[in-house]
């Protein structure tokens, strides 16, 4: 990336240039404040039972993620010993990391133009995954379809959350963002 004064993401440039004048438009805000916009993007990947086998898969899950958002990411921990599930209190689970400003942008372009189209028989995400306060989630059966990710170098495929927070009051005005930001909305 370019030195971070100058640059801005496409997404980012979209969103002050056409798609907040569009947003204040439709919802009728007062204020510019009013108009929502993204917050943040939290993105988990849950190694599961592969890591209660080898603990090593968690560190795996974390070199993934940390390449797919560009940023470092942390190894998730067990809270509690769960004896059912054979987890003990601080084993490592999966990896997180959250992704705000220029980076956030930057990972909802690719996810939305290059790693969506990638997968098999992709008809749409979800419009029913909002939580009622404007935040949305959805989630990817395998992380391969980030181009960012070398098949050859591989060892198992996670499945991955993104949840995707702004700052909207209900679920229309998220979901009016995201169709503004071009989320393939399958209703």
């Amino acid at each position: 990336m370019a030195d971070s004064a100058k640059y801005t993401p496409r997404l980012r440039a979209a969103y002050d240039n056409n798609i907040r004048p569009a947003l204040k438009e439709e919802f009728g805000y007062k204020s510019d404040m009013q108009i929502p916009r993204l917050d943040k993007i939290v993105l988990n990947i849950g190694a599961g039972k592969a890591s209660v086998k080898d603990s090593k898969k968690a560190k795996s899950a974390q070199e993934d993620l940390s390449t797919i958002a560009g940023q470092h990411a942390v190894v998730t921990r067990a809270k509690k010993s769960i004896a059912g599930f054979r987890v003990r209190e601080d084993m490592p689970m999966g990896a997180k990391v959250t992704l705000r400003g220029a980076r956030m942008y930057e990972f909802l372009d690719r996810l939305i133009t290059v790693a969506m189209p990638r997968i098999r028989d992709f008809r749409g995400v979800s419009a029913k995954s909002f939580d009622g306060r404007g935040n949305y989630a959805l989630g990817i059966k395998e992380h391969i379809v980030f181009p960012e990710i070398d098949f050859d170098k591989v060892d198992e495929n996670w499945g991955m959350d993104v949840a995707i927070s702004t700052t909207a009051k209900t679920d229309a005005e998220a979901k009016a963002l995201l169709k503004h930001f071009n989320m393939p909305f399958n209703s």
